[in-house]
C-alpha cells in the first residue's frame, strides 16, 4: 500500500487472526458502511451502519450515528440509532444512548443516559414463568 508499486511483498492470504482488532482513533471521522470480521473499537467518529462479526467498543470520545449489528457491545461514548446485539450489551457510566436495541443481555450502569426502546429477545422466560405458577398451585 505504501511501498512502490513494484512491491509485491505483502499479501493477504488467509484468514486473519483470531486476536487481531480494528481501531479508529480518536480524531478520525468515517461516514458510510463498516463490516468488521473481528472485534472494533470505535474512539472517533462514525455516521453510518456497522456490522461486526465480534465485539464493537465505542470508547469515551467515540460517537457512533446509525445502525450496529454485533455479537457484543460496550458503549462509553455516544450512540444514537438502532443496535442489535446477539449476547451482551454493557453501557458504561458515562454513556450516553438514544437508541431501539435489540439484545439477549444488557448491563446499564448507574450515571449513563439512556433514551429508546429495548427489547430482550433471547431470555428464556418461559420455563422461569411455568416453574412460578406451578409453585403457585
Amino acid at each position: 500500500m505504501f511501498g512502490s508499486k513494484n512491491d509485491k511483498s505483502v499479501t493477504n492470504s488467509g484468514p486473519v487472526s483470531a486476536n487481531v482488532s480494528n481501531s479508529i482513533v480518536e480524531g478520525t471521522k468515517i461516514t458510510g458502511d463498516i463490516t468488521a470480521s473481528n472485534d472494533i473499537r470505535i474512539d472517533g467518529e462514525l455516521t453510518g451502519n456497522l456490522d461486526c462479526n465480534g465485539r464493537v467498543i465505542i470508547g469515551l470520545q467515540g460517537k457512533v450515528e446509525g445502525k450496529i449489528n454485533a455479537q457484543n457491545a460496550i458503549i462509553e461514548g455516544y450512540f444514537s440509532g438502532e443496535i442489535f446485539v446477539k449476547e451482551l450489551l454493557s453501557i458504561k457510566e458515562a454513556a450516553t444512548v438514544t437508541a431501539d436495541i435489540k439484545t439477549d443481555k444488557i448491563s446499564i450502569q448507574p450515571g449513563a443516559v439512556f433514551s429508546g426502546n429495548c427489547v430482550m429477545a433471547g431470555q428464556k422466560l418461559k420455563p422461569l414463568l411455568q416453574k412460578e405458577v406451578n409453585q403457585a398451585r
